[in-house]
C-alpha cells in the first residue's frame, strides 16, 4: 500500500523534565558563546556567514544572531532567549549581551533542587515583585549624565576604544541633547565625523520590506522626493504623476502620509521589482498639535502638504508639491531627515514658536511648542566609519553603533555604576519576602560575575559598599561612577525587564512541539 505524503510537517513533543533539559541545554550553548563579550575584558568571536566568510565580532546581538543549532528543541530555547536581546536592541540599543546573561542566569537558578517543590505559580509571581524591586531601586540611583560622563560611556562602549569613543561623544556634544548622530562608512580608511543640518521625526518603518540595509534594518534613501500627504491616500492611481516623475527623474520617495493596504501593496511590489526606491511612514504627531508638526516638516523639506479636510483635491497632486531632503533614514522608531543648511524661512518659524513659547502658561502647548523647537533647530551627526579591511569595517561599525545607542540613552536616563555593580547593589538592598524574589537576587548577580571571569580575576572580593567595583584593568576596587566605569540606565533596565519576560516564559512551558529534522525523519 502505498501513502500520500503528509501535507503536514511532522512534529516531535517533548514534556516536562525532558523538554527544560534540552530548552536549557539551548540557552547554554548560546549563552556561552555570548557573554564571553561581555565587559572591558571581553573576547571577541569569530563566526561564519551564510557565505562561509569568518566575520569578527564582539557584538552580543550579532554573536546571537549567528548561532542556529542543529536540535529543534534545544534550537527554541536558542532562540527564545535570542529575543531578550533583540527586544533590548530595539528599545535601548545596546545591553544585548546583559540581558542574554540575565536570562541564563535566572533559568538555571530557577531550576536548582532547592526549589524543585515551589509552584512554578509562586516562582513567577516572586520574580516579578523582585524585578519591581529592582527597577525602583535602580531608578532612585541614577545619575543625571554630565559631560565627562558621556565620554565614559561613549568609550566603554566602544570596547575601551578611548579615540573612537572620544568622538562619538564629542559629536553628540555639538549636535546637542536634541540631536540625533548616525553612522555611514567612510569613503576611506578614516574614521570621522561631520554635523549637517537635519532632524529627527516619530516615524517608524511601516514595513520591514522597506529595508535597504539588512544588516540594521534600516531603510536609506539619498536624496529623495518627498511627498506630505494630511489625508489618506486611498489608491495608487491618485500619485500616478508622481510615481512617474519619480520614475523618470531617477530618483527616490519618501511618502510621509497614511496609506491604504493596496497602495502600500502596489508599491512594495514594485520596490522589489527594482521599479522605483520608495519608503512610507506616517505622518508624525497626533492630536492638536499634528498639523503644525506636518506644517513645520513642510518647510524644512520644501514640500507642499496635500491636505483633503482644507479643500485639497488628491486627483491633483502635481510633481511641484514634492520637497526633497538630502538623506532620509527609518529604523523601528524614527525617520531622520539630512535636510540641509536651515533657510531664512526656518529661523522666522522658529522665532514665532519661540514667542509662542514664552506667552503661553498652558504646560500641554509648551510641551508641544518645545517639541517643534527641537526638531526645526535639532542638527544630525554623521560618524563615517573607516577601516583596513571588511573585517574590521564590520566589527567597527559594530562598536560605533553599540556607542551612539548607549550614549542616546545615557542622554535620556542617566546613567549606574558599570561593571554588573548596578545590579549587585539592588541584590544586596533586596530582602527577598519569597523564593522567586530569592531566584532574582541570586541571578542579578551574574553580570558581575560574568565580567569578573572574562577578565580571569579568580580571587576577588565581593563588594559591599554601595556604588563601589572592580576597575577590571587594574584589579583595584574603585568608585565606578568616579572612576567613568557607568552604564546607561535604560540600558540596564531594559536587559532586566527582557530577561525576565524571557525567563518567566521558559519557566511555565511543560511541552515543546518542534519540527523534526528530514534526516532524521525515518529514525
Amino acid at each position: 500500500m502505498e501513502y500520500s505524503q503528509p501535507s503536514e510537517i511532522v512534529k516531535d513533543l517533548n514534556f516536562g523534565v525532558d523538554a527544560k533539559d534540552k530548552i536549557m541545554q539551548g540557552v547554554d550553548k548560546l549563552a556561552k558563546a555570548v557573554k564571553s563579550t561581555l565587559g572591558a575584558s571581553g573576547k571577541c568571536v569569530i563566526y561564519e556567514d551564510t557565505f562561509g566568510r569568518p566575520l569578527v565580532t564582539k557584538d552580543g546581538v550579532t554573536v546571537a544572531d549567528s548561532v542556529v543549532l542543529y536540535d529543534p528543541v534545544e534550537n527554541i530555547g536558542a532562540t527564545l532567549i535570542k529575543e531578550a536581546s533583540k527586544n533590548t536592541v530595539k528599545e535601548a540599543g545596546d545591553g544585548t549581551t546583559t540581558a542574554i546573561v540575565l536570562a541564563e542566569s535566572l533559568l538555571k537558578t530557577a531550576i536548582e533542587p532547592e526549589y524543585k517543590d515551589i509552584s512554578i505559580r509562586d516562582i513567577k509571581s516572586g520574580i516579578q515583585s523582585g524585578y519591581d524591586k529592582v527597577m525602583d531601586y535602580i531608578k532612585d540611583n541614577t545619575t543625571p549624565v554630565t559631560g565627562d560622563t558621556l565620554n565614559h560611556v561613549s568609550v566603554i562602549s566602544c570596547n575601551n576604544d578611548k579615540e573612537l569613543g572620544e568622538l562619538i561623544a564629542g559629536t553628540y556634544d555639538k549636535v546637542g541633547k536634541d540631536g540625533v548622530v548616525l553612522m555611514e562608512e567612510s569613503e576611506t580608511n578614516i574614521t570621522y565625523s561631520d554635523i549637517v543640518e537635519g532632524i529627527q521625526i516619530s516615524s517608524k518603518l511601516t514595513s520591514p520590506h522597506f529595508v535597504t540595509n539588512k544588516d540594521r534594518q534600516l531603510c536609506e534613501l539619498d536624496n529623495p522626493y518627498v511627498l506630505i500627504v494630511a489625508s489618506e491616500i486611498p489608491s495608487v492611481r491618485k500619485i500616478q504623476i508622481i510615481l512617474e516623475h519619480v520614475i523618470k527623474a531617477n530618483r527616490s520617495l519618501l511618502i510621509v502620509a497614511s496609506v491604504s493596504t493596496q497602495v502600500k501593496s502596489a508599491l512594495l511590489m514594485n520596490k522589489v521589482k527594482g521599479n522605483i526606491k520608495v519608503n512610507i511612514v506616517d505622518t508624525p504627531g497626533f492630536g492638536a498639535g499634528k498639523r503644525d508638526t506636518i506644517e513645520d516638516l513642510a518647510l524644512l523639506t520644501g514640500a507642499k502638504v496635500i491636505d483633503e479636510e482644507l479643500g485639497d483635491d488628491l486627483d491633483l497632486i502635481r510633481p511641484d508639491c514634492l520637497g526633497e531632503v538630502v538623506k532620509s533614514v527609518t529604523d523601528n522608531r524614527t525617520t531622520v531627515l539630512t535636510t540641509g543648511l536651515l533657510q531664512e524661512e526656518v529661523s522666522n518659524r522658529i522665532k514665532e514658536i519661540e514667542k509662542k513659547l514664552t506667552e503661553t502658561k498652558d504646560p500641554f502647548f509648551k510641551k508641544k511648542f518645545q517639541e517643534r523647537l527641537a526638531m526645526l533647530s535639532g542638527s544630525v551627526g554623521v560618524i563615517k566609519v573607516g577601516a583596513d579591511s571588511k573585517v574590521e569595517l564590520k566589527e567597527k561599525k559594530d562598536r560605533v553603533e553599540d556607542a551612539i545607542y548607549a550614549v542616546k540613552a545615557a542622554l535620556q536616563e542617566g546613567i549606574v555604576p558599570g561593571g554588573g555593580i548596578a545590579l549587585l547593589n539592588a541584590a544586596d538592598n533586596m530582602n527577598p519576602k519569597n523564593f522567586g524574589e530569592e531566584i532574582l537576587m541570586k541571578a542579578i548577580k551574574s553580570p558581575f560575575f560574568t565580567i569578573m571571569s572574562n577578565a580571569s580575576i579568580e580571587e576577588y572580593d565581593i563588594p559591599t559598599k554601595k556604588g563601589q567595583g572592580y576597575d577590571v584593568t587594574t584589579g583595584e576596587i574603585v568608585d565606578m561612577v568616579d572612576s567613568g566605569i557607568v552604564d546607561p540606565a535604560l540600558v540596564t533596565k531594559t536587559a532586566l525587564k527582557n530577561a525576565v519576560s524571557v525567563a518567566k516564559t521558559i519557566i511555565s512551558a511543560d511541552c515543546i512541539i518542534s519540527n523534526i529534522r528530514l534526516d532524521n525523519a525515518s529514525s
